[in-house]
């Protein structure tokens, strides 16, 4: 009896974290707003899963009214299982419409052997679900990337691109008329993973990108677990400093003004930040490393 209040107590501490950090990110960014239809993309993965879960369980509790559509799009892939997710949902009770589109036809015809479909996939999708949020009148299109997505779109971007850029967790589309959500950006995969094997969610696996060898996203991946297991608290740090931006001190003449900087400049904004000439020595960041750095004396983080 006491391992089963044990493991009860363990996977409600789960669910309220989940809870606190998906209510954060959603308060911090303005996801979600009063009157609003959000369409929750399932996918079928343990992602859209726990996204679509924890927020049916915050709508019961936030001060303000708001719908949810849970949206799957059936791309035809060999084997899957079409019934799964309708009948989950219906188990439910939440409203869902299930959008059927041949685009793994398309994608395997358009794209060679062995080359990465998920550029490709990704914009067919992107297209798709844009029409159907027209369709079904919804003001908010929530995807399930999480914490651990974005940091590794962080380094794919500066690895491979050349570019200080990840995912952000809201975004208006191209043609302004869609608000893109991703209310998991502060949640870590690891507890997606503990989330989804606690609720027996029934995954659905992808037969295209998902099943795809050696992505480099894959590589990425890898490297953030290895960084979190022989140094812990990096992985965090590096998310931290996607808050934490200083343009004053990297390159970009687009982002900070330098030509026209002069000592009568007053810096403002997220410039500010910078104090003028205040930047981390390399004494500082030797110190930094080894921890030896005096707390109090510099905080990296505020």
């Amino acid at each position: 009896m006491n391992d089963i209040r044990k493991v009860a107590f363990e996977e409600n501490k789960l669910e309220k974290k989940l809870c606190r950090l998906v209510g954060q990110a959603i308060g911090d960014f303005g996801m979600i707003e009063d009157g609003d239809k959000v369409m929750v993309c399932v996918s079928g993965g343990k992602d859209s899963f726990t996204m679509l879960d924890i927020l049916l369980k915050l709508r019961e509790r936030a001060p303000i009214q708001f719908e949810i559509v849970a949206v799957n799009l059936d791309q035809k892939q060999p084997n899957f299982p079409a019934q799964t997710l309708p009948n989950y949902l219906s188990s439910l009770g939440v409203s869902f419409h299930i959008e059927e589109q041949d685009t793994y036809s398309i994608v395997k015809r358009v794209i060679p052997e062995g080359k990465t479909t998920c550029g490709l996939c990704s914009r067919l999708r992107r297209g798709i679900l844009y029409r159907v949020a027209d369709e079904l009148g919804a003001t908010k299109i929530a995807l399930g990337h999480h914490r651990d997505d974005i940091l590794q779109t962080l380094l794919l971007n500066l690895f491979h691109a050349g570019k200080l850029k990840g995912m952000p967790p809201k975004l208006r589309s191209d043609d302004g008329k869609h608000i893109v959500i991703r209310p998991l950006a502060y949640v870590p995969e690891k507890l997606l993973e503990r989330y989804a094997a606690d609720m027996n969610f029934p995954i659905i696996p992808c037969d295209l990108c998902g099943s795809q060898p050696n992505l480099q996203r894959q590589a990425m991946k890898q490297m953030l677990r290895e960084w979190e297991k022989q140094h812990p608290g990096r992985v965090e740090n590096i998310f931290r400093a996607m808050h934490h931006i200083v343009p004053s001190h990297l390159m970009d003449a687009e982002a900070f003004d330098f030509k026209n900087l002069d000592i009568s400049t007053v810096l403002s904004g997220i410039a500010s930040r910078s104090a003028g000439d205040k930047a981390i020595d390399e004494s500082e960041l030797d110190e930094l490393a080894c921890g030896t750095l005096i707390p109090g004396t510099y905080n990296p983080l505020i």
